[in-house]
């Protein structure tokens, strides 16, 4: 069976899973997995020196079971995860995989806040290590440009990906 599996990664807090969800709304026979859903419990987090839990690092995560979760669809994708409706069997599943680190191996509100200092000091550091990491991979990433409305966004990822699984099918896509 054909699957389609995309990947959204970006900076701590940058949209991610709004465009996953948006994502998920709008295709047929579509999943997610979010790497949030992967912490480790708060007791295994590292603190670093400035007492900040080291959250935006691999360690913090159990990829072990996401790898899982993500084998899982992709052995049974019709019944492995909660997904949008299925609408045919002619339909390529989808899966959308969401996460800070996803290259490398959303709005949230946090509880309690960040604290001063957190995101510049810390987050966006290990988003630009990462980041870099991450260019040096020979895959086909698309880069977004994070200024751009959430629309505008959704709208640009939207039609690659409507593009690319007209191809998949082997129909032919007229712009």
């Amino acid at each position: 069976m054909k699957t389609f599996i995309i990947g959204i990664s970006g900076v701590t807090n940058g949209g991610k899973t709004t465009l996953a969800k948006n994502l998920q709304a709008h295709l047929p026979n579509c999943s997610v997995i979010s790497q949030d859903d992967f912490f480790k419990p708060k007791s295994e987090i590292e603190t670093d020196k400035n007492g900040f839990l080291q959250y935006d690092v691999l360690e913090a995560l159990n990829m072990d079971k996401m790898m899982s979760a993500i084998s899982c669809w992709m052995e049974s994708p019709r019944h492995c995860l909660v997904s949008t409706d299925w609408e045919s069997a002619e339909e390529i599943p989808i899966l959308i995989i969401e996460g800070f680190l996803l290259f490398n191996y959303n709005t949230r509100v946090y509880e309690p806040p960040d604290p001063p200092g957190y995101f510049d000091g810390y987050v966006w550091p290990m988003y630009l290590k990462h980041r870099k990491e991450m260019e040096e991979i020979t895959w086909e990433i698309v880069h977004l440009d994070g200024t751009k409305s959430e629309e505008d966004l959704f709208s640009e990822v939207y039609e690659d990906l409507t593009q690319e699984l007209a191809k998949q099918k082997g129909l032919q896509v007229t712009a």
